[in-house]
């Protein structure tokens, strides 16, 4: 069974690291992406494709990924030893779960009965699916539990029925999230909650929970495998994408990068995009340094947080995807340097459909 043991400085010049990653969606079977050099267990990363599907990153474990992975298009993962079998998130919605689930059961047979399952954070597209993950422990920290219970799947259809009366939100809203279907989605919430650490087995293999939030929300997790070289970031890490401060501080999600650096991990999961190396984590604090130094600059001038954000040159992030989160990262930021800005939900969206309807 699956058993606990125990409860700035401007970069822009280095520029993030070029990898090799080719966007292409198939389904695969395990060990065809990679190089076959296995460092400490894990699976090293040379030239990849970003392809749909199961992705073995260490002998027993195994990354689900959903290109493009924008908004809603999440990773998750898989861990098991013998027949013990620990999920690491689902997905948006019951179909794209269920289509993972059999995935992985046709992989190997340890995913027939899933013991664990790990939410490491509150948005939806990684724990909506909870309920197809029947009799599991589900786990995650006592922050992201409740922050669950803020936006459960009903509430989130509900909104969506509502965005063709919303405007430019509603479009926006329409637009992000249209392909998934939010209809009869059961909440299964976490059984198990916890705070700091912990350590869990599956069977003989270690598994580590870390809690890194708040960072990207309340309660943010990283799934370390510290016997394999692997890290599961869950939204720590958005790989290829500009990621998005729902709840910060921002400062939290540097520290964060820097812990999950620490652990010098071979391969990293991200919560969105293809496989990493720690490189693309460092790449992020870099990011989030530079934009501090930006922010602050503007910030100092007078300058609104939206102009601001329209104001910064990007430089080589500029070729992220979603960089409508840059408006609200800078408002994080802001928030941070003492200024009075709005942080619910409905005005992030609002400024972000702003912004995305400009380009």
């Amino acid at each position: 069974m699956v058993t606990a043991t125990s409860e700035a400085r401007h970069v822009m010049a280095s520029g993030p690291a070029v990898d090799a990653f080719e966007p292409e969606t198939r389904d695969v079977t395990p060990n065809d992406q990679h190089d076959g050099t296995d460092v400490g267990g894990a699976v090293r990363y040379g030239a990849m494709k970003y392809q749909k599907g199961m992705s073995e990153v260490a002998d027993g474990v195994w990354a689900y990924l959903q290109p493009d992975g924008g908004w809603g298009w999440s990773n998750a993962g898989l861990v098991t030893d013998g027949d013990r079998s620990l999920l690491v998130d689902t997905l948006f919605d019951l179909k794209l779960t269920g289509e993972m689930l059999d995935a992985m059961r046709r992989t190997t047979p340890a995913a027939k009965n899933i013991d664990a399952l790990v939410n490491t954070h509150a948005n939806g597209d990684h724990w909506y699916g909870n309920s197809l993950v029947e009799g599991a422990e589900i786990v995650a920290s006592a922050s992201a539990a409740a922050e669950m219970l803020e936006l459960p799947p009903d509430r989130f259809a509900q909104l969506m029925k509502a965005a063709p009366e919303m405007g430019e939100t509603g479009a926006f809203l329409a637009r992000m999230f249209g392909p998934f279907d939010f209809e009869g989605i059961d909440a299964a919430f976490p059984n198990r909650t916890f705070s700091g650490e912990l350590e869990l087995a599956v069977g003989d293999r270690r598994v580590s929970l870390l809690e890194v939030g708040p960072a990207h929300t309340a309660g943010d997790v990283v799934v370390h495998l510290p016997d394999d070289g692997v890290v599961f970031t869950g939204d720590i890490l958005f790989h290829g994408g500009h990621p998005i401060v729902w709840a910060g501080p921002l400062s939290n999600w540097i520290a964060a990068c820097d812990r999950i650096l620490a652990l010098e991990p071979v391969v990293v999961v991200p919560g969105h995009g293809p496989l990493a190396e720690p490189a693309a984590v460092a790449d992020l604090k870099g990011y989030f340094e530079y934009l501090t130094v930006e922010a602050r600059r503007r910030f100092d001038i007078g300058m609104s947080a939206a102009d601001a954000a329209r104001d910064i040159d990007l430089g080589p992030y500029s070729g992220w995807s979603e960089d409508e989160r840059v408006v609200v990262n800078v408002g994080c930021l802001y928030r941070e340097f003492g200024a009075d800005m709005p942080n619910d939900a409905g005005n992030l969206m609002a400024h972000m459909a702003a912004w995305a309807d400009e380009r």
